[in-house]
């Protein structure tokens, strides 16, 4: 790559006026930012003109490159197996990946899982983590590669040796409403896994009110980015497209989610959360090459929980990264919410309906989220739904037990339950949880 020196405003005015920039280009532009030389209102402004103008592939790519690049891409050549690691765009109920890391570790495929907090609506997989106690997320890069090593799977926060460019630019983005784009999604996510040190990567993109891509053909858009991304970087990238009209499962909060992982890991588990789990778990085992087929990855991801493997696997990641093992052991004596107060339903009919986006809200006022990136989470704050869409309710009937410590939220957030869940006389159609899978050959309708 050459040293040579760009002038920024001529780079900004090229992408305002809709130009396509050169690898060259980009580079120098995500170097120069990461060092200083370029300050924030330049890069403001080269944000909202790629925003506003877009960036082609082969610019997503550069952009990815540059910005993978800015930091070190670690090596993990010391762990025998090919590394799969799986990236969630994120939902409300979202746990999957404390349930499949374990299942696919068990199954020989080693899982480098570098992941993110929760803000807004959507919970984070750390945050989740962090509620067992004890539990540590910041590890350094040779801890790192050392759990990996002996336990075939790791789960970490973003270091600050990783992709250090995203990190700057993704605070900026989020002061200069920038973040939903996709070419700029897309080269976030993957500078951040491909400097994980992976040789595959399988996506769980999600679609609906309770998903950053709310609707289904920007769903589509950002799953072909990516694993063109992930191609062009030489990974093979499988991704899927999953509903998040409501939802995933029946626990939302960060404990919460972590009890009903631990029932998944146990042989139950709500079907909405195991179907897509073991799809993925699966894809991951057959990229990993310990299976010879999606469909046979699926099997070994059924076996791994039937036979306890994934669930052992568990208990020893937690007590590798320090956690208190004994209430994945005993769940039910994780100390409660001081209240724990049941919804009931004001009506009978079927819940035809749910804006996952605003029962994501609820939790957040619950305590169980973030308005800021500084806010505390409580890990005992949430609710459990009793009832999904499709299900018939009757007047009176409990269809959510709020679990909070902030006792004042707790009529608002009753009020929020009801008005998110629609309930009505006739019985809907059921929602199709996976609609599509995406890879380098494109994008096929998913009857699985």
């Amino acid at each position: 790559m050459s040293d040579q020196s760009y002038n920024v405003v001529t780079l900004i005015r090229k992408k305002r006026d809709g130009e396509v920039l050169s690898e060259e280009e980009i580079s120098y532009l995500i170097r120069a930012y990461t060092d200083d030389k370029v300050p924030d209102y330049q890069m403001s402004a080269f944000l909202m003109a790629s925003f506003l103008n877009g960036l082609n592939t082969e610019e997503a790519a550069y952009l990815t490159k540059s910005m993978l690049h800015s930091g070190i891409v670690v090596d993990l050549s010391e762990t025998s197996g090919l590394k799969v690691d799986k990236h969630s765009t994120g939902g409300v109920g979202d746990k999957l990946s404390l349930i499949l890391a374990p299942i696919v570790a068990s199954c020989g495929v080693p899982v480098p899982m570098i992941s993110g907090r929760g803000l807004g609506h959507t919970g984070g997989t750390l945050d989740k983590l962090e509620s067992i106690p004890g539990f540590t997320v910041d590890v350094n890069l040779d801890r790192y590669k050392e759990i990996l090593q002996k336990q075939n799977l790791v789960l970490v926060g973003q270091t600050e040796e990783i992709a250090p460019a995203d990190k700057r630019l993704y605070a900026l983005r989020d002061v200069t409403a920038t973040v939903e784009s996709i070419p700029l999604i897309a080269g976030s996510i993957m500078s951040k896994k491909l400097a994980e040190g992976i040789d595959a990567l399988v996506l769980d993109v999600k679609f609906g009110s309770g998903a950053f891509m709310k609707r289904h053909e920007d769903a589509a858009e950002l799953a072909k980015t990516l694993v063109g991304i992930g191609e062009e970087f030489g990974k093979q990238t499988i991704a899927y497209l999953t509903n998040m009209e409501q939802p995933l499962g029946n626990a939302v909060g960060n404990w919460l989610e972590v009890k009903e992982s631990i029932d998944c890991l146990n042989g139950g588990g709500p079907d909405d959360v195991m179907e897509i789990t073991h799809l993925l778990a699966g894809t991951m085992i057959y990229l990993g090459e310990k299976a010879s087929s999606v469909e046979e990855g699926i099997e070994m991801s059924y076996q791994a929980v039937d036979s306890g493997a994934a669930l052992q696997k568990w208990i020893d990641i937690v007590e590798e990264q320090g956690g208190d093992s004994s209430f994945v052991k005993d769940p039910e004596s994780y100390p409660k919410a001081e209240s724990v107060t049941p919804v009931k339903s004001d009506r009978s009919g079927y819940v035809t309906e749910m804006d996952a986006f605003a029962l994501g809200m609820v939790s957040v006022e619950l305590g169980a989220g973030r308005r800021a990136k500084e806010d505390e989470v409580d890990p005992q704050a949430g609710f459990v739904l009793h009832k999904k869409i499709g299900d018939n309710v009757e007047k009176g009937e409990t269809i959510a037990t709020l679990h909070t410590n902030k006792e004042e939220m707790l009529d608002a957030a009753k009020k929020g339950i009801v008005e998110a869940i629609t309930i009505r006389d006739i019985e809907p159609k059921p929602l199709r949880r996976i609609t599509h899978r995406v890879d380098k050959d494109g994008i096929h309708d998913f009857d699985g």
